[in-house]
């Protein structure tokens, strides 16, 4: 069973089974929407096998970033900016495939959110998951998911509470940069 050693006001002190968890939550993640439609039906989930496995796609590539994210990291502040920029990128692409981020599901400005995603990878790989060269990628990658809601404004047709929300989405990658950059000192 794998272990990540923190330190905290006791000194050291060993968290173990955290990939149990993080897996099983997914699991369960996953199995909620089954259960909704079995024993809710009123809720009015319906999902499709092809959601099941689009979601279980994502969530297994989620689990997979943190495993290594955290199993990377040395301080907290790398491992918590590691799972900020995993997580943002996973409400990136649940969002879109929900709803889309702007205007409706399928809307052609959706597809500007992978430009902010390939950022975000690119960065990773050319800063070798180094903290210094993270902090500065996932800036960029708020800077571009600033520049797609420019974009957006500059096209029309969005009501400003989406150009809203989706610039909103530049804190966790600011947030990300920030804890990458304090794991950089």
């Amino acid at each position: 069973m794998h272990t990540i050693e923190t330190r905290g006001q006791g000194g050291r002190r060993s968290i173990r089974g955290w990939r149990a968890l993080l897996w099983g939550g997914a699991a369960g993640l996953l199995l909620l929407p089954a259960l909704a439609m079995r024993f809710y039906p009123q809720a009015g989930v319906d999902w499709s096998p092809l959601d099941f496995a689009v979601m279980g796609v994502l969530l297994a590539a989620v689990c997979g970033l943190l495993d290594f994210g955290l199993r990377r990291g040395g301080s907290p502040a790398y491992r918590a900016g590691f799972a900020v920029a995993v997580l943002a990128g996973f409400a990136t692409i649940w969002a879109n495939l929900a709803v889309g981020m702007l205007g409706r599901e399928g809307d052609p400005a959706n597809a500007l959110f992978a430009g902010v995603l390939a950022i975000a990878a690119v960065g990773s790989l050319l800063a070798r998951f180094r903290a210094a060269g993270m902090a500065k990628a996932m800036a960029v990658t708020a800077l571009a998911q600033l520049a797609v809601v420019g974009v957006a404004l500059a096209l029309g047709g969005f009501l400003p509470r989406e150009l809203l929300m989706t610039a909103c989405f530049a804190l966790p990658w600011l947030l990300s940069a920030g804890l990458f950059r304090r794991a950089a000192r």
